[in-house]
């Protein structure tokens, strides 16, 4: 059994440790709140216009649909993989680390695939065995509509020069605070959504529809990074606070531990004490 004064510094040393995940629990849960209310605001919306741009474009010819919807060979694709800058969040970049690889080993085996890194950790790891074209870690400093519609323009511009035939989006879909998804998500080019025969759409579209995808198209695409951008960012702080939520409570029960091994400890100390002075009492008498 340890000594009293390693058991008294361990038990320092746990109860700091305590101390500051328990500190970190609160700040992602007050980081948590917000980013919460901004997806909750943001996903029906984003959802909506791309399933109204998709019937748009479903309904329109081969010849005046939008360049962001041909559909090429594919030879070389963008894996676009989101992660956090920190860690201490649990699997969660883990988790990307890993459905990027597997997006990569199953469906573009056989393909010349580039990685973008939007946060540190993935980077860190996928740089090792793949070719990263480029690497953001700034963009979570200060998470803005324009800083993300600047990067999709990018990749965007990027595809419709050909250099990438395929673009899918690797990222933890916020569930709850406890739980978050890993989504894979094509980005580019655009999948057409297949619409029923026997149902027409009777709407008059002022511009005419070629027009109208043609100009929402581009900020459904900025739209839809910037959603799985924040979806990432309020997974993040849910994997955070649940884990260091539970670092807490394993901090308690093994301060607890100890505390009862160093007064069990004590115990024998001052036991052993007054034996030893009953002892050397009698050992006088006689």
């Amino acid at each position: 059994m340890a000594n009293l004064k390693e058991l008294r510094s361990r038990i320092t040393s746990v109860s700091s440790t305590m101390q500051i995940t328990s500190a970190m629990k609160l700040v992602s849960a007050a980081k948590l709140s917000k980013a919460q209310d901004a997806i909750t605001a943001m996903r029906p919306y984003s959802e909506k216009l791309t399933e109204l741009l998709q019937s748009l474009s479903a309904s329109l010819d081969a010849d005046s649909g939008s360049p962001f919807a041909e559909q090429r060979e594919v030879k070389k694709v963008l894996i676009v993989a989101i992660s956090s800058n920190r860690g201490l969040a649990g699997a969660f970049n883990t988790n990307i680390v890993k459905g990027a690889r597997a997006v990569a080993a199953s469906k573009y085996s056989d393909k010349n695939v580039e990685i973008l890194t939007l946060g540190k950790k993935a980077n860190d790891v996928l740089s090792k065995t793949y070719t990263v074209a480029e690497n953001n870690n700034s963009i979570f400093e200060d998470l803005k509509y324009d800083t993300v519609a600047a990067i999709a323009e990018n990749i965007m511009q990027s595809f419709l020069d050909g250099k990438y035939d395929e673009i899918s989006i690797v990222y933890n879909q916020f569930v709850n605070a406890a739980t978050q998804d890993v989504i894979t998500e094509q980005f580019l080019p655009i999948e057409k959504f297949e619409t029923d025969e026997n149902v027409t759409l009777d709407y008059i579209f002022e511009p005419e529809k070629e027009q109208i995808v043609k100009d929402l198209i581009p900020k459904s695409l900025k739209m839809q990074l910037f959603k799985a951008m924040s979806d990432s960012l309020a997974s993040e702080h849910g994997a955070r606070m649940t884990a260091m939520h539970k670092a807490t409570d394993n901090a308690t029960e093994l301060r607890d531990a100890l505390k009862l091994s160093y007064n069990k400890a004590r115990q024998a100390a001052i036991t052993n004490e007054i034996l030893e002075i009953v002892g050397g009492a009698e050992a006088l008498n006689n």
